[in-house]
């Protein structure tokens, strides 16, 4: 019973990554339950027993969660970004999204709830196959950048992050265009208390000094020395299987030791930028 528990997991698992890959195609119940290798008799209620929705439904809440990421981060028309979620006009896609997350559009876009907006998509998470492990090691030179220190729940990190985009776009010190972004979790989000967690949100910057602002970014220092870096693909929510697997498989037997800085993200782009399955970040743990 188990192996088969095991085979439908990773069935679900082909099935929502494929929907990730092609939210903007016409989904059939016929493809789907192919690509779950499943009878269409069955494929539905499988779906539904393992991640508590419907089809149908979770292909909204992808298309919804994208569609928040273009209202926080972007300047699109709200029509535009509701003709690209499968909406026939804009009062259709607020009243779905407001259905989903309270909010309008609007006032998504304005003040975004991320707590509430988290809970909502708080999706079981399916045990995926790991990948083999590409470790390389390199030697990181020091950083100069601007930063500003989340502290708190991690579910609130977009806030912070909001306020760092902010700054970038108001002084353009640190242009996303140009610059790289880095984030710096100083703790494990699976070992604190939600108001200990801390993670400094980063842009490189060519000055050594920040002016005084409204959004407390200030100018800090990413230290040079060897890391070794693995790729992490897909979801940020997942990127901690990767830093385990780092930790777990590749330390023992590498021979190195650590050096007393955490491991840091490099994030190479961005959920506005490309589907969540295209999601590209690397992985740094600083060794001696």
């Amino acid at each position: 019973m188990k192996v088969l528990s095991e085979r439908h997991q990773q069935s679900i698992l082909r099935v929502c990554e494929y929907i990730q890959q092609h939210l903007d195609d016409e989904l059939t119940a016929e493809q789907l339950s192919d690509i779950a290798a499943c009878s269409r008799f069955h494929f539905h209620r499988v779906f539904m027993a393992f991640m508590g929705l419907s089809t149908t439904r979770y292909i909204q809440l992808a298309k919804l969660r994208r569609a928040s990421f273009r209202l926080a981060f972007e300047q699109h028309k709200i029509i535009d970004i509701a003709l690209e979620a499968g909406f026939s006009s804009s009062e259709a896609f607020t009243r779905a999204f407001k259905s989903s997350f309270v909010q309008t559009p609007s006032q998504f876009r304005n003040q975004p709830n991320w707590q509430h907006w988290h809970r909502v998509l708080q999706l079981p998470s399916i045990p995926r196959e790991e990948m083999i492990l590409k470790v390389k090691i390199v030697d990181f030179p020091a950083t100069h950048i601007a930063y500003v220190q989340h502290c708190g729940a991690p579910q609130q990190v977009l806030d912070s992050a909001a306020k760092f985009i902010a700054w970038r776009k108001q002084t353009g010190l640190s242009p996303i265009a140009s610059s790289e972004t880095f984030g710096i979790p100083y703790s494990d989000p699976n070992t604190v208390a939600p108001e200990d967690f801390r993670m400094d949100i980063c842009g490189t910057i060519k000055a050594s000094a920040i002016p005084d602002n409204e959004f407390g970014v200030i100018a800090g220092v990413i230290p040079g020395g060897r890391c070794a870096v693995a790729r992490h693909y897909g979801s940020h929510d997942t990127i901690g299987n990767t830093v385990y697997q780092l930790y777990r498989e590749w330390l023992p037997d590498s021979g190195e030791e650590l050096r007393d800085f955490p491991c840091f993200f490099h994030w190479i782009n961005f959920i506005h930028e490309v589907d969540e399955c295209e999601l590209l970040t690397d992985i740094y743990l600083p060794i001696k």
